[in-house]
């Protein structure tokens, strides 16, 4: 089984429509968005439409939880007053374009997404979050001490564990089995579709394969491919400084940050 798994496209409808274009090609069986599909562009309603027209299951993000309940907050953690100010910014400006059914739909999206697979008479646990299993807006970088990230996963019971939120895509491979035996979990962070911080330009997904010889037992059996697609950057970077939002964001998308 094929699974496409994107994220983080924050109103970037030009990313959005070339990651469709892209996938398509690849024929997934199935394909799920990990949150985050408005703030810092101008497009958040037709993003969010593009997405329920195609009926994907779709998990909230911080900045879709805070768009959907109108707040002020959007659960970032910015490192600078300039950021904050920025942010306040893109917050308000997505609160004053927001049409109602729209905001509506992202009240209602889940917190997370389980998939738990039967394979070699084993369960395979499959846990689809935006940020972790325990915040929305919990950061799990790659340098994470790997004793905290295999906590996270256990109590999650997630054999497999895909996130967004950091915008910067890793895949690693923990063994939390007792001395003797391998017992492999895999953290993946499947990128940013529209507005990647990996010093890379192009939008980012996952293509993540499940057979029916996949098991915990086996770390080369979980196949997790990253994927990196061009799209129209200026476009999008325009509508970002023809805006009220800050020309920052628009440079952002110019360096890949």
């Amino acid at each position: 089984m094929k699974i496409a798994l994107f994220s983080d496209i924050h109103a970037n409808l030009p990313a959005l429509e070339a990651f469709f274009k892209d996938v398509d090609k690849r024929n997934p069986d199935s394909i799920y968005c990990l949150g985050d599909l408005v703030g810092y562009n101008i497009w958040p309603n037709e993003v969010i439409n593009e997405i329920r027209k195609r009926k994907i299951p779709t998990i909230a993000g911080n900045y879709d939880f805070g768009i959907g309940r109108m707040s002020n907050d959007c659960g970032c953690a910015y490192k600078t007053d300039s950021e904050k100010d920025n942010g306040s910014i893109s917050i308000s400006y997505t609160n004053s374009i927001m049409k109602d059914d729209e905001r509506a739909y992202l009240r209602s999206l889940p917190a997370h997404i389980k998939i738990e697979f039967q394979l070699n008479e084993d369960k395979l646990n499959l846990l689809l979050v935006h940020g972790s299993p325990r915040k929305i807006n919990e950061y799990l970088f790659e340098d994470r001490e790997e004793k905290s990230m295999l906590r996270i996963m256990e109590q999650a019971d997630a054999d497999i564990l895909c996130f967004g939120h950091t915008h910067k895509p890793y895949h690693r491979t923990l063994n939390s089995g007792a001395e003797g035996q391998d017992l492999f979990r895999h953290a993946i962070n499947i990128g940013s579709v529209g507005k990647p911080k990996d010093n890379d330009i192009r939008g980012g997904y996952v293509m993540l394969t499940i057979d029916e010889k996949s098991s915990v037992l086996d770390k080369n059996s979980i196949q997790v491919e990253f994927i990196r697609f061009d799209y129209d950057i200026e476009k999008a970077a325009k509508a970002v400084e023809d805006s009220p939002l800050p020309n920052e964001y628009a440079e952002n998308l110019r360096r890949g940050y």
